[in-house]
């Protein structure tokens, strides 16, 4: 009888332990967490008709002030900072992919490698036939920037990132702008030139037109705007921070960890209160007794800065009401398989918000102000949610999760 006892004892375990791995409360967060920031691009992609931009006119006053107010609302919420928290668990991802395998005693840096061409030569194209604005290419090639910096130790990464995060081309050429009245820069020169290629043909084109333009002409407008816009530097540096907090385990609930994004919510809160200030107090300084070259770069430098500040405050808020529970709010926890699907989650909306906003589809984009575009939003953020629900119901990772994992491990059985 006592052995039996004992075996059913340790049966119980076992599945309590097999539940624990399956059901990470790292992994439950940084899902939800995903899924907000997610929630934060699409809603941002939908007032922006996904890059063309159009404000009707002959509304009713109380339409455009509605109008006027969410937009103001979503841009200063999540403009810049759902894109940053988006970056920076792609950092916290990485670590725990080279982590799974070191404790299997394998070295994931080639694979990983392999991983980030095909997110740059297959999943990136998928999205940039499409949308004009990917963000993939990017990624996949500031992800090797992880490479060089994944064995050294946190101190010497979190120097690497402070340095990258200050933006120092902007310094560079803020110095040079002051130093010679005459320097100019070419920022914008060629995003500019593509980009107004591209919005032609969306405005007016056939969907095959449309799509050749967003894998030419569109992809070029989009990544030079990204280096133009200081995102070469400010990418990897939240790659590296991500990769940090899961060093750290920040995202593992602990009195430290608790402390950790205290600190996180309080520092975050005052830094982007004193950078906001200065930001609004010196640009009419700033407009009046400096070079437009000077301009462009303190723009791009002071906004990245703002943007950071304020997604440290986001994160910390979420993070912390998470571990107000054991397992999350229960709101919070609605996000959890949306976060989980964010690759199939994050094309899949650029499809649908191209066919409803485009020329070649519904041709919404003259037709709905941010008031519609928000319902918009949340219609596609819906019927995504429901599918990823119900998909995730009976397999373990989306469809292109999936593929993304089954083609990493192509040529080797994985370990």
């Amino acid at each position: 009888m006592q052995v039996e006892k004992s075996v059913h004892s340790n049966n119980q375990t076992k599945r309590i332990m097999k539940n624990i791995t399956l059901s990470s409360p790292r992994l439950e967060v940084v899902d939800a967490l995903r899924g907000f920031a997610l929630l934060g691009i699409i809603l941002i992609h939908n007032l922006e008709h996904y890059n063309l931009y159009f404000f009707p006119e002959n509304q009713p006053a109380w339409l455009d002030a509605l109008d006027k107010g969410i937009w103001e609302t979503i841009f200063f919420t999540f403009s810049g900072k759902a894109f940053a928290t988006f970056s920076m668990l792609f950092g916290f991802s990485f670590f725990i992919q080279m982590d799974n395998q070191a404790r299997r005693g394998y070295d994931f840096r080639l694979r990983f490698a392999w991983r980030l061409l095909l997110l740059l030569c297959v999943f990136a194209q998928l999205h940039a036939l499409f949308y004009n604005g990917d963000i993939l290419v990017m990624y996949a090639l500031c992800g090797f920037m992880l490479l060089p910096v994944c064995n050294l130790s946190n101190r010497t990464v979190a120097i690497i990132a402070f340095l990258l995060l200050l933006q120092p081309f902007e310094w560079y050429r803020m110095i040079m702008a002051l130093l010679n009245p005459d320097y100019t820069t070419v920022i914008g020169s060629f995003s500019g030139a593509y980009g107004a290629k591209s919005f032609a043909v969306l405005e007016t084109g056939e969907w095959k037109e449309a799509l050749y333009s967003n894998i030419t002409d569109g992809q070029l407008f989009s990544n030079f705007w990204q280096v133009e816009n200081g995102r070469l530097f400010q990418i990897p540096a939240l790659f590296m921070f991500g990769m940090l907090l899961g060093r750290l385990k920040h995202f593992v609930k602990s009195d430290a960890s608790v402390r950790f994004w205290k600190k996180v919510l309080f520092v975050g809160g005052v830094m982007f209160a004193i950078v906001y200030t200065f930001r609004l107090s010196m640009a009419t300084y700033i407009e009046s007794h400096t070079t437009d070259s000077f301009r462009i770069a303190y723009r791009v430098a002071i906004g990245s800065y703002q943007n950071f500040c304020f997604m440290c405050v986001l994160v910390a808020l979420f993070t912390l009401l998470w571990f107000k529970t054991r397992t999350g709010l229960q709101v919070q926890r609605i996000l959890i398989p949306y976060g989980r699907m964010s690759l199939t989650n994050y094309i899949s909306q650029s499809i649908l918000g191209s066919i409803l906003y485009y020329e070649y589809g519904f041709g919404l984009w003259t037709k709905t102000g941010a008031s519609v575009s928000l319902l918009i939003a949340i219609g596609i953020f819906t019927a995504q949610l429901l599918f990823s629900r119900w998909w995730l119901s009976s397999h373990q990772q989306g469809p292109l999760e999936y593929l993304w994992k089954k083609w990493t491990w192509i040529g080797k059985k994985k370990p």
